[in-house]
């Protein structure tokens, strides 16, 4: 062991990074200790907000299950692992701290408003008792002002980012952090911290239908998911947008919570696009935009609240009860317009809902039904497996043409018309919305034109089996025209 560590006792606070392989903070915690201990906090500051049946609550219980395991495989011995705490980790992570007799602190960077202002009181609380909180960048590739444009301003427009952000890629960039090199480090846990991760009932949640839905859990889900994507890449840039398809990795959830290296990823990508893979290639810019949102977060946080472009605040939305009318059936799948009703029930009961119907249902929220695009933004935050403020905003943000490098305001999606291009056949719209499964593909995606006799053979009752449309779109779209010229003079796009 090296005696030239500058600590002699680390604590290693896992947050958004669930995994022991290429672990940035593990490594450093684990190269510069002495002796590590590990702590997860499900911190009530977050938790006490949410729903008592949450399926990203156990995700994580179910992950951390598996990180227990291979903190205990990876240090070679019974009683290391995981010490799992339930409060607030603006006093827990101290108070643990001073109990361990830890001289260092080590954690991921995290760029939420929220999570910033955490580790602040964190950091505060830390250095009263003489202790340093370490934190690193870990689940992106390029962070905050790392990336620039020439005039040393954040990038608000993707493309020049993106083109800026490959430029600046080298082999450093991916290179993964050894642990297991140090993983002898990994101290005993105290015999008061060596009971198991709790179960959802004693940190006060309910289970949910996430066996249900197999999804995947932990590291090992992720590269079962990761392999299967990998036979499909190459056809990525095909299939991507049809949600009928088998099309996207399905990782977006691991990436949230850390349960796979963003390196790796990038690493994998970059390289199969080199070698010439359209899919891989499609597939990288996606994680680019990650990023890409990541800084926007982090280098204009008014964007939790406002619009990046100020003149969009206003707009005048619908309001009153009329408002929530609207909102209420566009949360239940009840708008008439089968693609937004199949997506809003997709992600209703499996907390997943593909990227193309994402941007699908957003736009007929904001631009047909002229509701307030926080609105959407909060019921996606509450629902979504993935939830992450960065992507979640940016995408809103971009539908409602209110964000960095947004859609124009004037290209509003015709739901009709993106469901007859992405779901021809309407594969997806007969598995999430069964009421209209009898119709004919050409009867399936606006019914309220569809043959009496093609209605009547599929037991269709318009008003009554399935809605009639909430608006017509023609009519929406010139609304949200008029709605927006308040903005018109401003924008360039």
């Amino acid at each position: 062991m090296n005696n030239a560590k500058p600590f002699h006792t680390g604590l290693m606070w896992f947050r958004r990074d669930l995994r022991v392989e290429d672990n940035a903070a593990l490594h450093h915690a684990l190269k510069h200790c002495l002796q590590v201990h590990c702590v997860f906090m499900f911190d009530r500051d977050i938790l006490d907000s949410l729903p008592r049946a949450d399926r990203r609550v156990e995700f994580i219980r179910e992950s951390l299950v598996e990180l227990d395991a291979a903190l205990r495989g990876l240090a070679g011995r019974a009683d290391a692992g995981l010490i799992v705490l339930h409060g607030a980790a603006g006093h827990e992570i101290p108070h643990l701290a001073r109990k361990l007799g830890v001289q260092a602190v080590f954690a991921s960077h995290d760029y939420e408003p929220q999570a910033i202002a955490r580790d602040a009181a964190v950091r505060g609380a830390l250095a009263n008792g003489g202790v340093a909180l370490h934190s690193c960048k870990d689940h992106v590739i390029f962070e905050r002002e790392e990336i620039l444009t020439q005039l040393g301003k954040p990038y608000g427009v993707f493309t020049p980012y993106k083109n800026a952000w490959l430029k600046k890629l080298d082999s450093d960039d991916t290179r993964a952090h050894a642990v297991a090199d140090h993983a002898s480090t990994l101290a005993p846990r105290p015999a008061e911290h060596r009971n198991p991760v709790p179960a959802l009932g004693d940190i006060g949640f309910k289970p949910t239908n996430l066996s249900e839905l197999r999804i995947p859990t932990g590291a090992a889900g992720a590269r079962q998911l990761f392999a299967d994507f990998m036979a499909r890449i190459d056809r990525y840039h095909e299939t991507r947008d049809f949600p009928g398809t088998k099309g996207p990795s399905y990782l977006s959830v691991h990436l949230r919570f850390g349960t796979i290296s963003i390196r790796h990823l990038v690493a994998v990508a970059h390289r199969l696009t080199l070698e010439g893979s359209p899919g891989a290639a499609t597939w990288l810019g996606e994680l680019i935009w990650r990023d890409f949102y990541f800084q926007v977060v982090a280098n204009f946080p008014h964007v939790a609240t406002r619009s990046f472009k100020p003149e969009y605040d206003a707009i005048r939305w619908e309001h009153g009860k009329h408002a929530e009318t609207l909102f209420t059936a566009w949360c239940e799948g009840k708008t008439g317009y089968p693609i937004v009703d199949a997506a809003m029930a997709q992600i209703n009961h499996t907390g997943y809902m593909h990227n193309r119907l994402r941007m699908v249902v957003a736009s007929f929220l904001v631009k047909d039904l002229g509701i307030d695009w926080r609105w959407g933004e909060r019921y996606f935050a509450e629902k979504l497996n993935d939830f992450d403020l960065a992507a979640n905003n940016g995408g809103w943000q971009w539908s409602s043409s209110s964000g960095c490098d947004a859609q124009p305001y004037f290209r509003i999606f015709n739901p009709v018309s993106q469901s007859l291009k992405f779901d021809a056949e309407g594969k997806f719209i007969r598995r999430y919305v069964p009421a209209l499964s009898g119709l004919p593909a050409h009867a399936l995606h606006a019914p309220w034109d569809a043959a009496p006799v093609d209605l009547m053979a599929a037991g269709v009752e318009l008003g009554k089996i399935y809605p009639r449309p909430l608006v017509a779109h023609a009519q929406a779209r010139e609304k949200t025209l008029h709605r927006y010229a308040v903005v018109k003079k401003n924008d360039r796009r």
